[in-house]
């Protein structure tokens, strides 16, 4: 899934899928939907503009709630919708046992960061060339083929071949942890082993050929380590069902035509 650039939108999403959007007798307009659309995460155009239309929807039921209770929305909106959640949400506190009962359950998700020591040459190639893409692909394997014989000449290649500033050092990246690398390539990078990668992996940029040099981390801390983390992980999700019971009363009792809130509308929210 990706972001729906505004430059990419078509020129009639005003006039797309999802119908007039009413929060109680106010209308959502299509061009708010539209403008909206490319702060969103999807597929295609059209689920772009239904998870627009439904922050929208959100924001709306909020700013009413605001306008109910008196709150003035207009200074700083932001401010006011975020204090009247803390003061209507009910979210109940972990417990100490309710947290090392989530541990035991879910101990492999709390672990050591993984940091990999890397080494890659950059094989440039747009993504939108395919015969670019074609060439640098049988290139890698090629080099890969090379390197395998004769491991030594991995910076040789890199110099001669990269198209990544690394290539002055050898092709190397450093020591790496998720999140340090386009993401394409830091999703590969997770799954593999140490040692030279048999195959380029592809990114945006081109191809990659990897050597993963040295993997460290990733072990399961102890409970007493990651309690922080596993209390944070329990209050999220406290905070999620009561955010989303919380919309959903608002919409039955404001009203909402046009688009329906789902069981993911709170999350767009609390990001």
């Amino acid at each position: 899934m990706q972001l729906i650039p505004l430059e990419s939108l078509p020129a009639n999403a005003q006039t797309m899928a999802v119908p007039p959007v009413w929060v109680g007798n106010v209308n959502i307009p299509a061009e708010e939907i539209a403008q909206e659309m490319q702060y969103h995460q999807a597929d295609s155009v059209e689920a772009a503009q239904l998870e627009a239309a439904r922050a929208l929807v959100v924001r709306e039921l909020l700013r009413q709630r605001c306008n109910e209770l008196g709150r003035d929305v207009e200074e700083n909106e932001e401010t006011a919708l975020a204090a009247l959640l803390d003061a209507e949400l009910d979210v109940p506190e972990p417990g100490e046992a309710d947290c090392r009962r989530y541990f035991e359950a879910n101990a492999e998700r709390f672990c050591e960061p993984v940091r990999m020591a890397v080494r890659h040459i950059l094989l440039a190639a747009a993504p939108d060339d395919a015969e670019a893409r074609d060439r640098q692909y049988r290139l890698g394997g090629t080099l890969i083929a090379e390197l395998q014989a004769v491991p030594e000449r991995f910076t040789e290649s890199a110099q001669r071949h990269s198209a990544c500033p690394s290539k002055d050092n050898g092709g190397e990246l450093g020591w790496l942890t998720p999140g340090q690398t386009v993401a394409e390539l830091d999703r590969a990078l997770q799954r593999l082993p140490e040692g030279l990668h048999d195959r380029p992996l592809a990114s945006r940029y081109g191809w990659h050929v990897v050597s993963i040099d040295c993997r460290e981390g990733g072990h399961t801390l102890p409970y007493a380590d990651a309690s922080e983390r596993v209390r944070h992980t329990l209050r999220e999700q406290a905070t999620r069902r009561a955010l989303r019971h919380y919309l959903l009363a608002l919409e039955a009792r404001l009203g909402v035509s046009g688009v329906a809130l789902d069981d993911e509308s709170a999350g767009a929210l609390m990001q």
